[in-house]
């Protein structure tokens, strides 16, 4: 079964070469502990190759609580310190927020102003105590937010590094807060 996703992954990955211009450096799937880099070459097209020692699986879980019930928390230096102890130097980083009312979001991370902004806006656009949804748990604004701005975000990793520009930081968004315990892989 597992040669037959690995196939089936370079046969994917080959019909990609047709229609992308560019698959970022160390994209890669894992089946059965065999890892597959995607390359990307000058003129646009792919070349494959496979690395015996990449760890299948590899992943970190943040845990923490939040004290609001809609607000944006700053992760990035959370998700920095576990990439520097990754040992991991270039790639891409995915940040996944584990929860159907919660949301991962890159802002601006000059003052509060952006965040609060962001809460304010979403606010408005999907009021509280109006959705099919509040009938079963009250939280019908808190899954609507969370599904516009969405659970993840992939940042490229260059020479050990986020590459995200100055003002760019990683932002967990709650919209059905506070909550003691919230996790992001």
């Amino acid at each position: 079964m597992g040669l037959f996703y690995l196939c089936f992954c370079v046969l994917l990955l080959t019909q990609l070469e047709k229609c992308l211009p560019f698959i970022p450096v160390a994209s890669y799937c894992c089946f059965t502990g065999v890892g597959l880099l995607v390359h990307p070459v000058k003129d646009g097209r792919i070349w494959i190759s496979f690395a015996e020692k990449m760890e299948a699986g590899m992943h970190y879980t943040l845990s923490f609580s939040t004290d609001k019930h809609n607000g944006l928390y700053d992760i990035t230096a959370r998700v920095r310190e576990v990439v520097s102890k990754s040992g991991v130097r270039d790639g891409l980083v995915n940040v996944y927020a584990q929860g159907a009312t919660s949301a991962i979001m890159i802002q601006e991370n000059w003052d509060e102003s952006v965040q609060n902004d962001v809460v304010t806006l979403l606010r408005q656009l999907i009021p509280a105590g109006k959705w099919e949804h509040d009938a079963q748990d009250d939280n019908g604004d808190a899954h609507l937010k969370a599904g516009l701005v969405g659970p993840s975000e992939t940042i490229p990793l260059v020479g050990g590094e986020l590459a995200l520009s100055t003002w760019q930081n990683i932002f967990f968004c709650e919209f059905d807060g506070p909550r003691n315990e919230r996790k992001v892989i």
